[in-house]
């Protein structure tokens, strides 16, 4: 019997259309990347435009151009308004630490310094490098509180605001039509399949969006826990609220990077509050905030792996935590923190595809058996 040929102008047509899709997916990457963060802000948006559909007045009830224009409104209400509140307090923390006098850090290590001197002595372990410790060390925390670095972020940030303009138009442009028609984007893409694949397309892709529905509002969920357990923490430890909110911002947001997030979070955490708590004598009052600081974050970080990552992953991505862990650490091996952000979303869709197409193979069967 004859071998089939694969080789047929309609897989040249397939394989040419894929190349041109990546081709034109790189050259114009920032309108695809809008393309998705508004898919994105439809899917979690989405229940809101449903629940405003619920209201009627009598007979009359919301149309749905106004109720995804009342949902867009809603989202840049609350977007613009966490900015509001928190660049402020952002701004006034990165003053603060521009103006610490760095010789009064190093002074309050002076003691820990020269006890650790004369541990190294007994051991005969000190030499030239113990003399130029203290030295090294005012060097290292004046690079790392350098106003030039400050001023140098606030104003790339400020850049970067203002090339959003043009961003936040055509993100809005394109979350307002996902909002006013769902399928919107469906029906451009099952063009790209056959018709008799078209019905498993349309049941996989509705899947992922529920799953990526969840998993993103769960996201948002898992960081406010965050924020709301360091603030209150840090509150109650003594750092001071504004200091504590600052300081719980940036764990939830780092929180999203895996595995990686929560230790920046901490160790820059801590560094935050140290800085604005230099005051107080090293030995009886720093070092207990300290040690106080870091049984926040772990009570944080216990809570987040037992409470909020088990609801995140458990009801969504339908992931063993071994999966989890491997496919990040490749995407994080591909891509960098870009790629380990994104690779959970990305798995999510690919597992739902692979069991709508790829059932017949046992690994996909295997990885597939809890979604």
């Amino acid at each position: 019997m004859a071998s089939k040929n694969w080789f047929t102008p309609r897989t040249v047509l397939v394989i040419a259309g894929i190349l041109l899709l990546g081709l034109m997916i790189w050259r114009f990457s920032s309108i695809v990347a809008y393309i998705l963060i508004a898919s994105v802000l439809s899917l979690i948006a989405r229940p809101l435009v449903r629940l405003l559909g619920r209201i009627r007045l009598g007979k009359w009830k919301i149309p749905i151009g106004l109720r995804a224009f009342l949902t867009l409104m809603a989202m840049w209400a609350v977007f613009f308004g966490f900015f509001r509140i928190f660049i402020p307090l952002i701004t006034s923390e990165a003053q603060e630490l521009s103006n610490i006098d760095t010789a009064l850090v190093t002074e309050q290590f002076q003691e820990p310094i020269q006890r650790f001197g004369l541990w190294l002595g007994k051991l005969n372990l000190g030499g030239d490098y113990l003399n130029s410790l203290t030295d090294e060390l005012q060097k290292g925390i004046s690079s790392v509180l350098n106003i030039n670095v400050i001023t140098e972020l606030v104003a790339t940030i400020a850049s970067i605001l203002g090339n959003l303009a043009w961003a936040i138009f055509a993100i809005s442009f394109i979350t307002f039509f996902l909002l006013r028609e769902e399928k919107l984007i469906t029906e451009y893409i099952v063009t790209i399949f056959p018709e008799d694949k078209e019905k498993a397309f349309r049941h996989a892709l509705e899947s992922s969006k529920h799953l990526l529905r969840r998993y993103f509002v769960g996201i948002l969920l898992q960081m406010t826990g965050i924020c709301t357990l360091v603030t209150l923490g840090m509150t109650i430890v003594g750092v001071g609220f504004r200091h504590g909110l600052v300081i719980g911002l940036l764990a939830a947001v780092l929180n999203i990077i895996p595995y990686l997030g929560p230790w920046m979070g901490t160790a820059l955490g801590i560094l935050l509050g140290v800085a604005s708590h230099l005051q107080l004598d090293f030995a009886s009052e720093l070092v207990p905030l300290m040690g106080y600081m870091l049984l926040v974050f772990i009570i944080t970080q216990v809570t987040d792996n037992t409470v909020f990552q088990p609801v995140i992953f458990g009801t969504s991505v339908h992931a063993h935590p071994i999966e989890i862990f491997i496919v990040i650490m490749m995407a994080g091996s591909l891509a960098g923190i870009v790629g380990m952000i994104l690779a959970i979303p990305t798995y999510t869709v690919i597992r739902v595809f692979a069991k709508e197409f790829f059932n017949n193979f046992r690994v996909v069967q295997k990885l597939t058996e809890k979604i």
